[in-house]
């Protein structure tokens, strides 16, 4: 295939409804799956499932406000935010096929209930984990994590949590926010839970924590339901300035923010909601 070249492909089975897009030879998922299970990716491939927001893309899940993504390496399968229900959460996961048992790591973006609320129910299933939280949370939190027999992680500034896997470290001010960084094949994936601090602060920040990465996708929530349209359209001429290759908002990202990144970016405009499998091949 020729370097560059942007093609769309829909493929419908009785198991799965795949959005395929494939650049320079990586193929990007965004997939509503139901009877398949999440495969674990080889070498350097990485997925990315939401499995908790308010918009849907696979109609046999469940939406709630809130957000929750399974960012799965080769080498762990991290949890990102509980999303404010546990009991959708793991629903949605069985759904998915996603076992709370294969979940090594959990990293809290903020403490709003929306992105907080599915931790303490999800460790009575799973208290095998560490849990990586901002570290301005209040006690009450750490305290309910010891109590369920989990380990925590206070994270003040950028730090690395797995393998190819960072955080921003503490970013904002109210609420004080996390985002994750994942350092691909393809360049960087950066997931928002709420994007409080601003989603292109976020992003100068990714850059900075892997630096001389390009940008391959940034995902999530991004705080602009009450941006104005002009606002919107500056923030994605910053986002084309960054290198943000493609995006995907959802959850807090508003549906005004939505329609005007998919004018902008068309084809690398990928649909966002739970039930969305970004992968890399």
């Amino acid at each position: 295939m020729t370097r560059g070249l942007v093609r769309f492909r829909f493929v419908r089975s009785a198991s799965a409804l795949l959005l395929g897009v494939a650049i320079g030879g990586t193929l990007f998922f965004a997939t509503a799956v139901k009877e398949e299970s999440v495969p674990v990716p080889a070498r350097d491939e990485v997925s990315i499932v939401t499995v908790f927001d308010n918009y849907a893309v696979n109609s046999e899940l469940t939406t709630r406000w809130g957000f929750a993504a399974v960012v799965v390496t080769p080498t762990s399968a991290i949890l990102f935010d509980t999303g404010s229900d546990s009991r959708i959460l793991l629903s949605n996961m069985a759904k998915l096929k996603i076992k709370p048992a294969d979940i090594h790591k959990i990293v809290i973006s903020h403490v709003h209930t929306d992105h907080l609320g599915g931790l303490k129910e999800f460790l009575k299933v799973n208290n095998n984990v560490e849990v990586y939280i901002p570290a301005s949370f209040p006690d009450s939190v750490r305290q309910s994590i010891t109590a369920s027999g989990a380990r925590y992680r206070n994270v003040t500034g950028p730090l690395q949590i797995d393998k190819g896997v960072f955080t921003t470290g503490e970013m904002g001010t109210s609420p004080i926010e996390q985002s994750l960084v994942v350092n691909t094949s393809q360049g960087l994936v950066v997931v928002t839970g709420c994007a409080h601090p601003g989603i292109a602060r976020i992003v100068k920040r990714a850059k900075e924590v892997v630096p001389n990465r390009p940008v391959a996708l940034v995902m999530g929530g991004f705080h602009l339901g009450a941006v104005s349209d002009q606002q919107l359209r500056g923030l994605i001429q910053d986002f084309r300035r960054l290198g943000v290759r493609r995006v995907a908002p959802s959850h807090c990202s508003g549906d005004r923010a939505r329609a005007l990144f998919q004018a902008e970016y068309q084809d690398d405009y990928l649909p966002g909601g739970a039930g969305a499998i970004f992968r890399l091949e």
